[in-house]
Formats: C-alpha cells, sequence, structure tokens
C-alpha cells in the first residue's frame, strides 16, 4: 500500500512539473529594490548649518536609484518618496512588502558632536552601545508627529530602551543578508569613497521592523560636522557616495545569485 501512494505522489508531481503549474529549481533573481530617502516634509530631519537630513538624504536615494535603473535594468526600483513629502515610518516598511521587494535602504544622516564623523550603516537588532541607541532613539522619534503611532506602533515609546530591545528582536530571518550587505556598503565607503568608516552596527530601528526582506539604514555622515557638511552638499560628492551604495549592491546582487 506504501509503495502505492508513493508512486502516486510522485506521478502527481510529475504531471505538475510537465504540465507547467508547479516550477521546480527557480533561479533566485533579485528583481525589485525599495530604497527610502529618511525624514521629508514636516519631518526635516536633523539639521547642519545650512542644510536639512530630509533634502541631502533624497539627493543620494534619487541618485543610487538612477545608477541601479542605468546599469542594472532588469531590477525594479521602487523609491518611498520622491519628492519633499512626509511619510510614515510603518508606509516606507509597508511599501517594501507591498512590491515584494528583495532589499530594502534607507538612507540618513547623522547628528553628533561637530567633531564627530564618518559613515554607518545599520541593520536592525540589539544595540551594543549608549551610542547606538542615541541613533536609534533620534530616528525613530519621527513617530511623534504621525497620528496615531501608539496604535500603529504597538505602544512603542521612542524614549524608552526597553521599546527598542524589543523591536530589535524582530528581523532576526534576514540577519545574514542584511549584514552581508551593509559590510559591503561600508568597505565601499571606506576603500573607494576615502572616507571613514564607523562600521557595520545593530540597533532597534522602526523603518526596518516590519520590512520582510534583509533590511539597512545607511548614515552617509555628519551634518553636524562643518566639514562632512560641506562635502555631502557637494553634487560630485554625492554622486560619489551614491556610486558606492551601487556597487555594493551588485556585488550583493552578484554573489546572492552565483550561489544558485
Amino acid at each position: 500500500m506504501k509503495n502505492i501512494v508513493t508512486v502516486t505522489l510522485l506521478t502527481f508531481v510529475f504531471f505538475l512539473l510537465t504540465s507547467g503549474k508547479l516550477e521546480y529549481n527557480k533561479e533566485y533573481k533579485i528583481r525589485t529594490i525599495v530604497i527610502d530617502a529618511g525624514h521629508g516634509g514636516k519631518d526635516v530631519g536633523c539639521n547642519g548649518q545650512v542644510s536639512k537630513e530630509a533634502d541631502v538624504a533624497l539627493k543620494l536615494a534619487l541618485e543610487v536609484g538612477s545608477l541601479i535603473e542605468k546599469n542594472l535594468p532588469d531590477v525594479k526600483v521602487v523609491y518611498t518618496r520622491k519628492t519633499n513629502t512626509f511619510v510614515e515610518l510603518i508606509d516606507r516598511a509597508g511599501i517594501a512588502n507591498k512590491n515584494n521587494a528583495d532589499l530594502f535602504i534607507s538612507i540618513h544622516l547623522n547628528a553628533g558632536p561637530p567633531a564627530a564623523h564618518g559613515t554607518e550603516t545599520y541593520t536592525m537588532g540589539l544595540h551594543t552601545s549608549e551610542g547606538n541607541l542615541k541613533v536609534a532613539k533620534r530616528e525613530n522619534a519621527v513617530i511623534l508627529q504621525e497620528d496615531n503611532y501608539k496604535e500603529n506602533y504597538g505602544g512603542f515609546d521612542p524614549n524608552s530602551p526597553q521599546s527598542h530591545i524589543l523591536f530589535a528582536l524582530h528581523q532576526s530571518a534576514y540577519i545574514g543578508n542584511s549584514l552581508r550587505f551593509a559590510e559591503k556598503v561600508e568597505r565601499e565607503f571606506k576603500n573607494k569613497v576615502g572616507r571613514s568608516s564607523r562600521g557595520v552596527k545593530q540597533a532597534g530601528f522602526l523603518v526596518l521592523w516590519k520590512s520582510s526582506m534583509p533590511s539597512v539604514l545607511i548614515e552617509a555622515g555628519f551634518l553636524t560636522n562643518p566639514t562632512e557638511e560641506k562635502f555631502l552638499n557637494d553634487k560630485t560628492n554625492q554622486t560619489y557616495m551614491a556610486s558606492g551604495i551601487y556597487r555594493a549592491f551588485k556585488e550583493y546582487k552578484q554573489e546572492l545569485e552565483a550561489m544558485n
């Protein structure tokens, strides 16, 4: 009886395969990337002496997307915003999920003492230092400008360290590839763009919380550092930074697809 059942099942699977109703050993391809320019609209983010985080982040995001669209036409690029508009954090992840994105990149600028400088790329995870927690708190505080934020984020308090720890437990299924991409970004910034890299870090970012794919948040530099602000507002340097992110994505894509 057992053999009859086995033969029947194998025959059924063969029928599905030959009839096109079941795909077997389908090659994995990175088809869609969502690029998120942090902040926007009524949420300007951090301020430099002459620029705002929302504006610089948007320029970098659009430049990254343009490079991918031009050089990797098989990849669909989706933006959470292309203009100076306010998008709630929960909706940014929602855009990525709705489009079945294979990777989510959120681009930001950092704030700190005038001497603070360098790039950082974050994945969702437990913050291992007070500095990581401060960055997450600052970026998450935007929800205070949203309607019904307590309901949307399960009572999350952006000022509570305990809340950040609980949220950091999410995204664990994608942590491997998130770290893989984050490391490539920081390597590009350091070795090819010549930036000072503060490394790959982990913290509880709400914008990464509900994204169902590998996700990173890039802090491209400190607007509160006059030298870095000047660098980040220069069009040529913005292209250098965007090119670094693009090359990291291209290498990440090739690496994963070669594993088929």
